[in-house]
């Protein structure tokens, strides 16, 4: 019976040393692939050109109106349809206003005559001062009467200010129509005027570079969806002074001459494109996301920079400018298509495997629109959340 309770013994110790053995060795773990978001700087290309959505609006164009209320007469053109300047494009009833006329012609003739006696008169000594000036005032009152009575009467046609298209008719014939009320719309089709919304950091490079020297003026290209191998010079117009608050970006304008070969109509969309070469040369300077600097120990500035053929992270030093609005100036250290890491840079370590976000949070957009996307990724931070329904 011994031997027996020995030999259980003996398992049991041989057990608790396998066991014990086994702890000894520390298990293995797989390495941690962090999920990151990046932005690729410059867009990946490096180059001079940048395309920009515009939209198509007439160079020219007014709501046009009566000066005088009247009843609405005739209008003799159509929606669409293309005329002179000068044309009549609608008529008020004149007959009120050409009693008027009449009745300030007989004024003016009576008051004429008063004074042209009154001269005679006075030249003898037959009435005073006094009088014959008070008759050479009526005179001239009812002058003005009579201009004013007649223009009126001229402002019961409305006429065409310029040459191009009835784009819209607010009124029809015999209705009643106050002064400066809207009756019809027109645009010029000879010309058409782009606009564009420009970021403000290419803004920035232009004003820098016309401040160093005297540049051309980039050029500047348009096309349309249904003709998109066809290009079309723009002339520049003007430039909004003030960014807009949303977007911080300034409208643009250019004119383009009506094409001959393709309809193109206000409201229409269209793609421009810019050559910024000679204002983009020298040093590049892109900006970045605050959070996308760490620190080193020497104190040095630097960002991580994802090698995408190993999807391994590693510091690389940059040269930092000015910071404004959440953003800071890279004026070296980066080279065009450089993915950095924007967002948990401090939990990095140098040939630590990644992941990119995924596609809806993941910004690969140029560093020129970063304001935007965080703009847009603040709203939906500060979103509230979904109330929750019981099934």
């Amino acid at each position: 019976m011994v031997p027996s309770i020995m030999m259980r013994l003996a398992a049991v110790a041989a057990l608790a040393f396998a066991l014990a053995a086994c702890g000894d060795d520390p298990e293995e773990t797989a390495p941690v692939v962090r999920p990151v978001k990046t932005v690729v700087v410059g867009g990946g290309d490096g180059g001079s050109l940048r395309n920009f959505p515009a939209r198509i609006e007439s160079s020219r164009r007014a709501d046009l109106s009566f000066r005088v209320p009247g009843k609405v007469q005739e209008i003799p053109v159509r929606e669409g349809e293309r005329i002179e300047v000068g044309t009549v494009i609608a008529r008020l009833d004149p007959s009120d206003y050409q009693l008027r006329v009449n009745d300030r012609q007989a004024t003016f003739d009576r008051t004429e005559k008063d004074f042209a006696r009154a001269a005679e008169l006075i030249k003898r000594g037959f009435i005073p001062r006094q009088q014959y000036d008070r008759l050479e005032a009526d005179m001239k009152s009812a002058r003005a009467a009579l201009d004013q009575a007649r223009r009126d009467l001229g402002y019961t046609e409305l006429k065409a200010p310029f040459t191009g298209e009835i784009s819209l008719r607010y009124v029809e014939a015999f209705e009643d129509v106050q002064a400066k009320q809207p009756v019809m719309a027109m645009r010029d089709v000879q010309s058409l005027e782009v606009k564009f919304d420009v970021p403000e950091q290419i803004i920035i490079r232009i004003d820098q570079a016309e401040q160093d020297s005297d540049l051309p003026e980039p050029d500047v290209l348009v096309s349309f969806a249904s003709a998109p191998d066809n290009w079309y010079p723009l002339t520049f117009k003007e430039m909004a002074a003030q960014a807009d608050r949303a977007t911080q970006t300034f409208e643009v304008s250019y004119l383009m001459a009506t094409p001959p070969d393709l309809s193109v109509l206000p409201g229409m969309t269209a793609n421009v494109t810019v050559d910024l070469g000679a204002y983009l040369e020298g040093p590049q300077v892109v900006y970045v996301p605050v959070d996308a600097i760490v620190g080193s120990n020497d104190l040095s500035a630097r960002v991580w920079v994802v090698d995408e053929a190993t999807m391994t992270v590693a510091p690389q030093p940059v040269e930092v400018g000015a910071m404004r609005t959440g953003l800071i100036a890279i004026t070296g250290g980066l080279e065009p298509g450089d993915r950095i890491v924007i967002a948990g840079v401090p939990f990095l370590v140098e040939g630590q495997e990644v992941t990119l976000a995924p596609a809806v949070e993941q910004a690969t957009e140029r560093l020129d629109d970063v304001e935007i996307r965080r703009a847009a990724e603040k709203e939906v931070s500060e979103r509230p959340p979904a109330e929750e329904t019981d099934n």
